[in-house]
């Protein structure tokens, strides 16, 4: 299964700023543009992404601790997830689990943490903004109180069109995006081989060409893979989709069919008719006829059915 793969390969947003032998470099100088930091030593980028089997459900895409200050977490998304703060709720709870020594934590000394930083970066084909932030808080149940927890998300759009400044100050992050724009490209017109030839394309225009001159096969299916991952959470989406209009219509079939019955009623319980005639007449289950001229008394003589319909579904 795609989504099943998705767990245990890097994307290439992974493997770029987290796996690749370059990967520190490339982190630094996202995180220098982020954050208008003046890192240069890959030394100060300390990676900790979750990578244990026991953790892989919290698997997120790069983390790092960055000069032993901050704890920086970052996703890359194609379709937007207003959940992305509760993810990243789990994943630095994890993360804040392995980073503190266990003896620090009961110690009546304030245990130091490095600071935490939420990124997640869009680059889907929906509409999205430049840059939103997301809050935990909009998950939360109860409001009328000033929440005792909070979390930001910033997500930022990298989309080549998008308009953020980001990608003016980050090479590495506009070479990526123009990179994902063309295989895009590639991919529409040509379904069987459009990620090679996008790869060649990139190469050829210098846009992440050391990189994918390197590991071009490995790209192609890492982008295989992610792009089936996203077919099968769309197909899911699809589905769900269809479901619900399809529940929204039986249920309005049901309710349609309810009202009609009462109106029948209704205008039989008028002439004085009893419960039996109505069935008989109605070619309905007498009991049913009965529930509802109980509901229906408190309404004589005007008789409203739709009224009668709402206190029948209280």
């Amino acid at each position: 299964m795609a989504n099943e793969a998705m767990r245990y390969k890097d994307s290439v947003f992974t493997d770029l700023f987290y796996s690749d032998v370059n990967a520190e470099k490339n982190l630094l100088s996202l995180y220098n543009a982020l954050y208008g930091t003046d890192y240069k030593d890959t030394k100060d980028v300390d990676k900790c992404r979750l990578e244990d089997v026991i953790f892989m459900n919290f698997k997120n895409d790069a983390a790092a601790v960055i000069g032993k200050r901050h704890l920086f977490l970052s996703e890359q998304q194609a379709t937007v997830n207003d959940n992305m703060p509760l993810r990243m709720l789990l994943y630095v709870a994890r993360e804040y689990e392995r980073l503190v020594d266990k003896r620090k934590r009961y110690r009546r000394r304030i245990a130091k943490i490095p600071t935490p930083e939420f990124v997640t970066f869009y680059n889907g084909t929906e509409p999205f903004p430049s840059e939103k932030i997301l809050k935990l808080s909009d998950s939360f149940m109860d409001m009328s109180r000033k929440p005792e927890l909070e979390l930001c998300v910033r997500v930022i759009n990298i989309n080549m069109g998008g308009g953020n400044q980001l990608l003016k100050e980050c090479q590495i992050l506009r070479e990526y995006s123009g990179f994902v724009e063309i295989a895009r490209e590639c991919l529409k017109s040509d379904p069987e081989s459009g990620l090679e030839a996008a790869v060649k394309r990139c190469i050829k225009e210098n846009i992440l060409a050391e990189y994918l001159t390197r590991k071009s096969s490995e790209v192609i299916n890492m982008l295989m893979e992610e792009y089936s991952y996203q077919d099968d959470l769309e197909e899911n989406r699809r589905e769900a989709r269809e479901e619900g209009r399809e529940e929204g219509r039986e249920e309005g079939r049901e309710e349609g069919s309810m009202l009609k019955l009462i109106k029948q009623v209704c205008k039989k319980l008028a002439k004085g008719q009893d419960a039996a005639a109505i069935a008989d007449a109605l070619e309905e289950d007498e009991s049913e006829i009965q529930r509802i001229i109980l509901v229906a008394e408190p309404f004589a003589p005007a008789y409203d059915a739709a009224k009668i319909y709402l206190a029948i579904h209280q």
